[in-house]
Parts: structure tokens; sequence; C-alpha cells
């Protein structure tokens, strides 16, 4: 796939042609996966470049508070030094705020697209409880199921709290147990008992079952979204 730099808008000669078709050649490749229902990576990746573009036009520090872990210091310092270079030319500067305006608007029609899609499937997702859950669902299991299949995609999963700007984020950590074949005999109970006899480490684990109507791309969509659907689920206060 084709793939924009961090500073790609500010790399080598600043022309607004030149700009614009690096950007549409790039956002015709990510419209290709979403039309092939694949929103992973490239959604995240588009918004990072949209709220680089913002960031960089709002003259603050590029992403140092958002995405701390995508550009180092040196980066950082050279954007910077790079912007105020920039603001002593008129011409340049005129150039660069065309190209960003420009490129937010594209970007963010992108964006749109593949947050309608992430909202259809995700409307299409149906997620309880196997079962009784424990009083601790901080770490168990997830059943994953789609359309008519039969197979039962079965992960381990781990909440976990962390702190940014004073403000508490959940976020939670997969690991890919077994695929179960599902039939009479071999129900979501069943598979939650042959998960307990067979995994020693979680005696009593609090176990989940997310369920999508439609068939979706399992890494690049469905996995991704039922994770978060997830988090969220936890999240809600017991009523």
């Amino acid at each position: 796939m084709k793939t924009l730099s961090q500073t790609w808008f500010t790399e080598g000669f600043i022309d607004f042609e030149l700009k614009k078709y690096t950007l549409l050649a790039y956002l015709q490749e990510v419209n290709r996966f979403f039309g092939q229902n694949k929103l992973y990576p490239q959604l995240a990746d588009i918004i990072f470049h949209y709220n680089n573009l913002v960031h960089f036009r709002e003259n603050k520090k590029i992403l140092q508070d958002q995405f701390p872990r995508k550009l180092t210091g040196i980066q950082l310092e050279k954007l910077q030094l790079l912007y105020e270079q920039i603001i002593e030319d008129d011409e340049l500067m005129r150039e660069l705020e065309q190209i960003i305006h420009f490129s937010t608007n594209c970007i963010k029609k992108v964006i749109d697209e593949g947050t309608d899609i992430y909202e259809f499937v995700e409307s299409g997702l149906s997620i309880g409880p196997v079962g009784l859950v424990p009083l601790d669902n901080q770490e168990g299991y997830f059943f994953l199921s789609q359309g008519n299949s039969k197979d039962t995609l079965v992960y381990q999963y781990r909440l976990s709290i962390f702190e940014k700007h004073d403000e508490q984020y959940r976020s939670i950590r997969t690991t890919f147990i077994a695929s179960w074949y599902r039939d009479l005999v071999n129900t979501y109970e069943q598979i939650k008992s042959d998960l307990i006899k067979q995994y020693k480490s979680l005696p009593n684990p609090a176990v989940y079952l997310i369920e999508s109507k439609l068939k979706y791309p399992l890494e690049e969509t469905i996995l991704p979204i039922a994770k978060r659907s997830l988090v969220r689920y936890l999240s809600q206060p017991a009523a």
C-alpha cells in the first residue's frame, strides 16, 4: 500500500500540484481498502495525518500530546524549526496553507467514509455474557462469530488502565486461543466448559460472546471493532 511519511506535506519541494497528486494517490489506495471493508490500519493512519495537518496549521507542537510515540524528539524539533522558517516566507506560507486546506478537506471526506463503515459494522454486533459472569471481569475470554459460520474464534483478553494527561483510559490485550466448530453438542456453553478444563489459570473466567450479523475481514475490520466494542461494554456501570 502507498503510504505517506509523517511530514509529507513539508518534505522536498513545497508545491501545491505536486502535493495534491501525492495525497490523491494515497487516498485512492485507502479507498480501495475501504471498498473491500478493510478499515485497519488505514483508518487510523488517515486520522493521524489529518490531526498532523491540523496541529501544524494551528502552530502547535506536532502530535506531542496525542501521539507521543509517533514522532521522536528530533523530528518534533525539526518540524518546529521548519515552521519557524516557513512563516518568514510569505509566498511559501501561502503555498503550504493551500496544501493543508486542500488536504484536510480531502482527508476528512475519506475519514467520514471509513467512519460510516465502522459504525455500520459496529451496529451489527451483539455482545453478551456466556453463563454467569464473576465479579472480576478484567480478564477472561470472548467468542467471535460472524454471519452463518459455525466456526467460533476464541480469544483471551485482559483489560488494563493507563493514565494520560490526568485522565484514565482502558486498553485491551488479546491472545488468540483456538477456533471451535459449533454444533448442537458443542454449544457456546460447552466451549466455555472446555476452556475451563483446558486452561487452569482461569478457573472461573468471564466469557462473552460477540456476534456479527455479516462477515467482514477479520484482522482489518471485525476484530479491532469487536475489541473496542467489548472495552466499551465492560466499561459500562453495572445495572
